[in-house]
C-alpha cells in the first residue's frame, strides 16, 4: 500500500485509466467479433465493406490512446480487410 500523497494519487490515476482501457479492448475486440461473424455468414460485401470501416475505425482509436500499439492495430485491420477481400472474391466468384 502507498503511503505518500503522490504514490496515492497514482493509484487512482492508473485504476480509472485502467478501467477506461478495458472498456475500449472490450468495444474493440466485440467490434472485430461482431465483423468477422458476418464475414463467416456471408454478408453481401458492401455491408462488409461498411462494417470493416466501423471496425478500423475503433481500432484506430484504440491506438490513438494508446490502449494498443500502432501496429497492433495496423496488423489488426490488415487481417479483416483480408479477411473482407477473401469473402468478396468468393461471392463474385459464385455469382
Amino acid at each position: 500500500m502507498a503511503n505518500h500523497k503522490s504514490a496515492l494519487k497514482r493509484m487512482r490515476q492508473s485504476e480509472k485509466r485502467r478501467l477506461r482501457n478495458r472498456q475500449v479492448v472490450s468495444h474493440m475486440r466485440s467490434s472485430i467479433k461482431k465483423f468477422q461473424l458476418a464475414a463467416e455468414e456471408g454478408t453481401s460485401p458492401e455491408t462488409l465493406l461498411e462494417s470493416l470501416q466501423r471496425v478500423s475505425v475503433i481500432i484506430d482509436k484504440a491506438a490513438s490512446k494508446g490502449v494498443i500499439h500502432r501496429n497492433n492495430a495496423s496488423r489488426k485491420i490488415s487481417r479483416l480487410t483480408r479477411m473482407c477481400n477473401r469473402v468478396g472474391k468468393t461471392e463474385v466468384a459464385q455469382a
